[in-house]
């Protein structure tokens, strides 16, 4: 029996210490910075991360290196003492209570993830840790999306379509982008199996999203002057084109992105300045 009980007692420990090495050893993320075509640590890369407002980093909503890697880059800018916040594209901005709750403290994790699910489809599990960081170091989290009802309706009639308070910030909405992004959208629309659906349409439903990504970053920074948001978001609405698009024709505030490593799809020979700013390597 005391055999047993030390083995059970054992089991936690290996667990817990096999999840932190996990997370220790996405630490030394290598960047590829697509200026100067070189290599890099993350860490290397602070102090010129550190001079954006907005640091956008993307994911594969499935691929849970991506995630790591997202919460190293928010991890080694918070242990370098810089303020941060977290901007989420998982949450709508109408859930921003919620999240503050969750940050404080004030909401157990069974109730936040009715919450969350009531937001976004992809497994909690695949993002519980960013949240667990950003409440043990008592990061605030912003939710940065629209709810899913506007888009569907701008996706099926057109930005038109929605009432003057149903647009709310968003203003004008029209697909008008630059060739790469409007490459990207065509193959994202081909890839949804949308049908005949109205391509137009579902542009205008990829800026809102975008659009409101940005307007509620770029909310949040102007009442917290000295804070950086790390924005974690789809690579597709990170890239250049998108959110940061939409950001500066808004402001001139300095930006920078983050694509994580996709074989083929984004890496140095696939993708340029005119998309991101580094590449994470190796995920």
């Amino acid at each position: 029996m005391k055999t047993k009980r030390i083995f059970l007692i054992i089991i936690p420990v290996v667990v817990i210490v096999g999840m932190q090495a996990g997370i220790q050893a996405h630490l030394d993320h290598r960047l590829y910075v697509l200026q100067n075509n070189k290599e890099i640590l993350l860490a290397d890369a602070i102090s010129d991360l550190k001079k954006n407002r907005i640091i956008l980093v993307g994911e594969h909503h499935t691929n849970q290196n991506h995630h790591f890697a997202q919460l190293n880059v928010i991890q080694s800018l918070n242990e370098a003492g810089v303020q941060v916040a977290i901007g989420i594209e998982m949450f709508r901005n109408d859930s921003q209570q919620a999240l503050d709750r969750w940050v404080a403290g004030n909401i157990g994790e069974a109730e936040f993830q009715e919450i969350y699910y009531d937001n976004w489809t992809y497994p909690w599990s695949a993002y519980r840790m960013i949240f667990e960081y950003a409440k043990k170091e008592k990061i605030p989290m912003i939710g940065l999306n629209v709810p899913r009802e506007i888009t569907r309706q701008v996706s099926r009639q057109g930005f038109n379509s929605l009432s003057e308070e149903q647009k709310g910030k968003l203003a004008d909405v029209s697909c008008r982008v630059d060739k790469e992004y409007m490459d990207y959208i065509k193959k994202a629309f081909g890839g949804h199996g949308h049908g005949e659906l109205n391509f137009t349409y579902f542009c205008e439903a990829q800026l809102v999203w975008d659009s409101a990504m940005a307007i509620h970053t770029l909310e949040y920074l102007k009442n917290n002057p000295d804070t950086i948001v790390i924005l974690l978001a789809g690579s597709g609405h990170v890239r250049k084109g998108a959110v940061p698009r939409q950001i500066r024709l808004r402001s001139e505030i300095p930006h920078a992105v983050i694509l994580p490593e996709v074989e083929g799809m984004i890496d140095p020979e696939t993708i340029s300045t005119k998309d991101a700013d580094y590449i994470m390597l190796g995920l």
